[in-house]
């Protein structure tokens, strides 16, 4: 997952920036995804689903619901429609490159909930190493499939990271970790 730098600003980019409170990329995030009904789209995409009635079906999204927040991720440039037929005109959703880039997003929930709030998880990832193997290594065919168990791992120095080996670097002008620095800001922050 790299970042996006080089295109052009959508407009789901530009208004992410124009959002109350503290600049961060995770409330702009939340401002396209934080709906259950399109986490659960995004889902059934990854899941292979891409026909609005299995999305429907397999959500338990009300229709008009998840037709607002299908559209919400096409506008976004998470997903798009492509034509399956014309006669009738009908559609269905695939994720784009932003919109596969969530693949960590979803597993890292369903880890959670599976470690948390499920007594026996009711999918389980499965990681064939055969179907990704580099081509110069000998031995990645001989393994076998088996249930992910994903890590986050630090590209540059290839460790696996951990929440107590972060800090925080605040980049966005007038805000420290604690909130604004400006002087007036505790008025207007206050409850």
């Amino acid at each position: 997952m790299t970042p996006h730098t080089d295109a052009q600003p959508t407009a789901a980019r530009l208004a992410a920036t124009a959002l109350p409170g503290r600049p961060c990329s995770i409330a702009a995030a939340l401002h396209i995804l934080g709906e259950k009904w399109a986490l659960l789209a995004v889902r059934e995409l990854f899941y292979g689903n891409h026909r609005f009635d299995r999305i429907a079906r397999n959500t338990g999204a009300p229709r008009d619901r998840l037709t607002a927040r299908l559209r919400a991720l096409e506008e976004a440039g998470v997903v798009e429609r492509r034509a399956y037929s014309e006669r009738p005109p009908r559609h269905e959703y695939h994720l784009t490159e932003a919109g596969r880039d969530l693949a960590p997003l979803t597993q890292a929930l369903l880890a959670w909930g599976d470690r948390w709030l499920s007594p026996e998880p009711p999918v389980v990832l499965r990681h064939h190493p055969h179907r990704t193997k580099a081509t110069d290594d000998p031995d990645h065919s001989d393994r076998p499939d088996h249930p992910l168990d994903a890590a986050w791992t630090c590209r540059t120095c290839g460790t696996e990271v951990r929440s107590p080996d972060l800090t925080l670097e605040v980049r966005s002008p007038h805000w420290d970790r604690h909130g604004p620095t400006t002087p007036d800001s505790d008025a207007t922050t206050a409850p």
